[in-house]
């Protein structure tokens, strides 16, 4: 990989999200050598994927360039690769592009979708975890109401405006909120000739509420927000199959569709050579303790949604979202660099800032500590807090002024099939 040799101890970090780049700047003005490995070369900001997929933003503005995140801090280096097995006993990571020893290594690989092993689901339906996924999304659904135009088979019509989304958490909320705003104020305006009323939106959620973790006053003002919005929500009730053209459930509804976003749940994204059963826990995490110190190793750490430290108040481990990444990656910086100097580690305490949510314009529910709120000012502070945490003045400027042009003018300007996603899915299935 062409890592030059030191003395310092090196530290590498898989992984470039919230508890990679946090931990990566807590370190890098440090006497250590700090290598950070990622399968892309930027920071993905994940909360707002839902946007690139709706024509609300383009994706450069919620990406940043990783090598710009820490360009001046000496004893950096990043790497382009794809990590594929960890070799515990000799301490040493096998890539794409070669193999690379470590004193120190920390596991920040994020996580995945979770389709709880629906083969079927996982092949036909759309996931929204990438920048890449959130293009084809973008492209499908856009492409969907062109093919919607050239057909005369009101069937295959409303299959083709019919869109399922799959999981009632914050992601699903938000998409389904999304569209719903498009089919209210940009549809009728693109598509004159098409009767776009007929679109339907519909948010499956397999339990009896929305946004599960949110207090009970933000999942039902969430619901009452998506219903008013023309929104159908389904409530206690699963999606057990999808074959491309329907979507079966465990009940007497079937939806025919030509779009279902699985937004049901995630799971750690593990890497072969650490996957042992033994600290391996629910949702493909890795058991670590108070210190994040993947349980039988001290100098193998992991940090974000891959880690699962249990506590009393959470016993399947903390959330994974953005917070609890971005506090376990900085306190992991301070305790390695306790630990180099031989000095007692830190154990790690989550302080929850509270969860928000939005579900369009005006709309948003915010739970914090102390006091809860919904509505108007509720997604003024879920526009600031989402502004404040995004990497970059230029992407904060952006998206900004993207929010604005949007509000005052009530559309989306990104709405553009950049890469044809069914194209590229034909030349796939050939």
């Amino acid at each position: 990989m062409n890592i030059p040799r030191t003395s310092y101890p090196r530290i590498v970090i898989i992984g470039g999200g919230f508890a990679g780049v946090a931990l990566a700047r807590k370190l890098s003005k440090q006497e250590v050598q700090v290598v950070l490995l990622d399968k892309n070369n930027y920071h993905n900001f994940q909360p707002l994927l839902y946007q690139v997929s709706t024509g609300g933003l383009e994706p450069d503005s919620i990406a940043y360039p990783i090598r710009k995140i820490l360009k001046n801090f000496p004893n950096f280096f990043f790497r382009l690769a794809n990590v594929e097995f960890i070799d515990t006993e000799k301490n040493e990571l096998r890539t794409n592009i070669g193999s690379l020893g470590f004193d120190y290594l920390v596991v920040a690989s994020g996580s995945k979708t979770n389709y709880f092993g629906n083969s079927e689901v996982e092949k036909n339906s759309m996931a929204m975890k990438t920048i890449p996924q959130s293009l084809d999304l973008r492209s499908l659904i856009l492409e969907n109401f062109e093919d919607a135009l050239l057909t005369s088979d009101l069937n295959e019509r409303n299959a083709l405006m019919n869109f399922v989304i799959v999981g009632g958490g914050p992601t699903g909320v938000e998409l389904a909120g999304a569209l719903a705003e498009i089919k209210k104020g940009i549809l009728p305006k693109d598509y004159p000739d098409l009767d776009t009323r007929m679109a339907q939106i519909n948010l499956v959620q397999s339990s009896d509420c929305l946004l599960k973790g949110m207090s009970a006053e933000a999942s039902q003002k969430a619901e009452d927000f998506l219903e008013k919005l023309g929104v159908n929500v389904w409530k206690n009730l699963r999606v057990t199959n999808y074959d491309g053209s329907v979507a079966t459930t465990n009940g007497d509804i079937a939806f025919k569709t030509q779009t279902l976003v699985w937004a049901a749940g995630v799971k750690g994204a593990l890497i072969k050579g650490l996957d042992s059963e033994s600290f391996v826990t629910r949702g493909n995490r890795i058991l670590v303790n108070e210190f994040s110190q993947v349980n039988g190793f001290e100098n193998i750490f992991a940090v974000g949604d891959i880690a699962c430290m249990v506590t009393e108040e959470f016993p399947t481990g903390y959330p994974m979202m953005a917070q609890p990444a971005i506090q376990q990656g900085t306190q992991l910086g301070d305790n390695m660099l306790r630990l180099l100097e031989k000095k007692p580690m830190t154990p790690f305490k989550y302080k929850d800032k509270g969860s928000m949510a939005t579900i369009g314009r005006n709309k948003a529910v915010v739970d914090m500590k102390n006091f809860k709120f919904q509505g108007i000012f509720a997604w003024y502070v879920w526009m600031f807090v989402h502004l404040f945490f995004l990497i970059g003045f230029r992407n904060r400027m952006v998206v900004f002024v993207n929010w604005v042009y949007n509000y005052i003018r009530f559309d989306r300007e990104a709405r553009l099939i950049i890469r044809p996603y069914k194209e590229k899915l034909k030349k796939h299935k050939k």
